[in-house]
């Protein structure tokens, strides 16, 4: 029974039909097609893959993928990978002012600035295995060398350096008067004090631009000038300052005047520091008062 169900069938798909289009009202034929079950079968699954093929295609390779849901765009990751890396040089650039800032505090107050080349403590952990290593002859030898000169020549050449190529420039003395308190690294004294006459102007010591002018409880009315070569000076303890942030400045020219502001100020001076590299220098050595 079942084998003769199944030739019904496969006689029936390959019967011939007839589709016939007329006009409902005057029962007028239109159109008619000679079909069969199996033809309708092939052409309907012929038509959805085609259909399936071109929507993959479509989804593929064409922008409207984008407006599929999951689906990223590939000028979307691009930005967001632009942005990110804005982003991380933006942090970067913030860290520094933020670090510039920070120094030009502690230089007003007397402090070393930080130095941001120097490691934290136990950043240094993860080279401990290169203590294990062990020593060669030939470089035994060379630490011998080494450790016999004099520890002392290194840092004298390079400060002898530095010095040379500051003495080149041309430095305008701030003030003239009388050095009451001179350059003292030991006791954290990172300037000299001159005194003067009431009312006397402050000059500047080399072209510059003013990038700090205002007031602090502990050295009064304060003027800070970045100079060209990483030079900076400071003047400390102004009964008024006559220049603000962002003025350029040239040598000689009036930036101050003398007074006995702040609280660590015993009388009328000029507390004057000078620095380059973000280490102190002693303004005497290049400066004649």
């Amino acid at each position: 029974m079942t084998e003769k169900k199944q030739k019904k069938w496969l006689k029936r798909l390959k019967n011939r039909y007839r589709l016939v289009i007329m006009n409902e009202d005057t029962f007028e034929e239109k159109a008619s097609f000679n079909l069969r079950p199996m033809n309708v079968f092939v052409a309907t699954g012929i038509a959805i893959i085609l259909l399936i093929t071109i929507t993959t295609f479509i989804i593929a390779f064409t922008p409207l993928r984008e407006y599929i849901p999951g689906y990223a765009d590939v000028k979307s990751r691009r930005q967001v990978i632009a942005l990110v890396q804005k982003a991380d040089s933006l942090q970067r650039s913030l860290n520094a002012h933020d670090l510039f800032l920070a120094n030009l505090r502690m230089i007003i107050n007397g402090k070393f600035p930080i130095d941001s080349s120097v490691e934290k403590p136990g950043s240094l952990q993860r080279y401990d295995t290169i203590k294990e290593l062990g020593r060669s002859t030939e470089d035994s030898l060379l630490r011998r060398e080494i450790e016999a000169r004099d520890p002392f020549s290194l840092s004298i050449s390079e400060e002898a350096s530095m010095s040379n190529s500051i003495r080149s420039f041309l430095f305008f003395p701030p003030i003239k008067g009388t050095v009451s308190n001179r350059f003292d690294m030991i006791n954290k004294h990172y300037g000299v004090d001159v005194v003067a006459a009431s009312n006397e102007p402050i000059k500047s010591t080399l072209d510059g631009t003013v990038v700090l002018s205002n007031f602090t409880s502990e050295t009064g009315w304060v003027i800070g000038i970045q100079h060209s070569n990483n030079l900076f000076s400071f003047y400390k303890h102004n009964s008024s300052l006559l220049k603000k942030t962002g003025d350029f400045v040239k040598a000689g020219e009036v930036i101050a005047v003398i007074g006995n502001s702040g609280e660590v100020s015993s009388g009328p001076h000029l507390h004057f520091e000078l620095w380059f590299n973000g280490s102190p220098l002693d303004p005497v050595k290049y400066i004649a008062f």
